[in-house]
C-alpha cells in the first residue's frame, strides 16, 4: 500500500506493507487524514518516532466485528492494555504500556489502511462530513482544555498562537463565556478569529498586564511559555499545549516566582468531540486549507509547513 514514512527521512512509500489486525484490532481504509503539528516535529526528529506519520484520520472499516463493519468510524489514538494501574484507575491515556498512533511505536493513518484497537473506535454521524470528522483527535484535544480547567464567565482567558490547535481552543473557550482574547502575528489567523467574534491582540502590539488568570499556550514554539508566563497573574494557570523537537532555553523562575500552576494537556474526550462537530458547535469547515491526495503528501507536509496554511488534508 501507499504510506507516508519517516525514518531518519521523510518518504513516500509506495509498497510499504499493509497491516494485518489482530484479534481486537479493526482494519479501518482511511478516506481523509489531517497533518497537525505533532506530525511536522516528528518528521523533524521529535519523539525519535520510526514508521508511518499521522494519527488524525476518518475512515470506513474492512475488517472487524459485525456491527462495525462498513461504519465510518475516527479513532482515539492512544492503544493502552486496560489492564495496568494507569488504565484501571480511569487514566487510559497515560497507560503504562500504551502505544499511540503515528507517533510511539505504531504506525499512523497516512496511509492506505491503519489497524486499530476496536474499543478506540467512535462512529461518525451520517449529518458530519469527512472533512469535518477528521478534526475529531484535535477538537477532543481542544476541549480537554476546560476538562482539565474549570472556566467561566468571571475567567480571564488569552490563547497564545491561532495556529491549527489555537483555533479550534479558542472556540472550545467561546463556548463558555469567558473573557477569551486570542494573542497571535497571522494577519489571516487573527481575521479568523474576529469573523468568530473572538478577541485578538497581535503580538507586536501585546502589552502584558499579567492579570490574565489562565493561559492556553498553542505557538508549537519554545517562546509561546515565555509569552504566557508575561501574561499570567500570580497564582494563575498556563496550560501547555506545546510539543516540539527544538527544546531550546527555558527560564522557569517566574513559574516560581509567581506560584504558576503549569498544566500540560494532550488528549481529550472524543465522545464530546463527535457529538460537538455533529451539533456544529465548533466550526471546521473555515480552517481546511487545502486537500492533497496522498500521492501529493510530501507535497502537502511542506505546505503545512508555510506560516499562512491552517490545515492541510490527505485524500487517502
Amino acid at each position: 500500500m501507499k504510506a507516508v514514512v519517516y525514518d531518519d527521512e521523510l518518504r513516500l512509500d509506495k509498497r510499504y506493507l499493509a497491516p494485518k489486525p489482530d484479534k481486537e484490532d479493526c482494519l479501518v481504509k482511511v478516506d481523509v487524514a489531517g497533518i497537525c503539528s505533532t506530525d511536522l516535529e516528528i518528521a523533524q526528529g521529535y519523539m525519535e518516532f520510526s514508521g508511518v506519520l499521522g494519527h488524525e484520520f476518518v475512515g470506513t472499516v474492512e475488517q472487524g466485528p459485525k456491527h462495525l463493519k462498513g461504519k465510518r468510524v475516527v479513532s482515539e489514538i492512544n492503544c493502552v492494555c486496560r489492564k495496568c494501574d494507569m488504565c484501571l484507575a480511569g487514566l487510559a491515556t497515560h497507560c503504562r504500556h500504551r502505544t499511540v498512533m503515528g507517533i510511539v511505536g505504531r504506525d499512523g493513518c497516512f496511509a492506505e489502511y491503519v489497524t486499530v484497537p476496536e474499543h478506540n473506535l467512535y462512529e461518525v454521524p451520517d449529518s458530519v462530513t469527512d472533512e469535518e470528522a477528521v478534526f475529531a483527535e484535535p477538537v477532543a484535544a481542544a476541549y480537554q482544555v476546560i476538562a482539565q480547567c474549570p472556566v467561566d464567565k468571571r475567567t480571564k482567558v488569552s490563547v497564545v498562537g491561532p495556529g491549527r490547535l489555537g483555533l479550534l481552543v479558542a472556540q472550545v473557550l467561546k463556548t463558555t463565556g469567558c473573557d477569551l482574547t486570542v494573542v497571535g502575528c497571522n494577519a489571516k489567523k487573527m481575521e479568523i478569529c474576529e469573523k468568530k467574534h473572538i478577541q485578538t491582540v497581535h503580538l507586536d502590539e501585546l502589552v502584558p498586564k499579567r492579570d490574565r488568570d489562565v493561559v492556553v499556550e498553542c505557538t508549537g514554539a519554545p517562546n509561546g511559555l515565555d509569552i504566557a508566563m508575561e501574561l499570567v497573574r500570580p497564582r494563575g494557570t498556563i496550560i501547555l499545549k506545546s510539543t516540539y523537537a527544538d527544546r531550546g532555553q527555558m527560564n522557569l523562575a517566574p513559574i516560581v516566582i509567581n506560584e504558576i500552576t503549569l498544566l500540560g494537556s494532550r488528549c481529550g474526550p472524543f465522545g464530546e468531540a463527535v457529538n460537538a462537530l455533529a451539533r456544529k458547535a465548533i466550526d471546521v469547515q473555515s480552517l481546511i486549507t487545502k486537500t492533497y491526495p496522498l500521492d501529493k503528501a510530501l507535497k502537502a507536509l511542506e505546505h503545512a509547513e508555510e506560516q499562512d496554511s491552517i490545515k492541510i488534508l490527505l485524500k487517502c
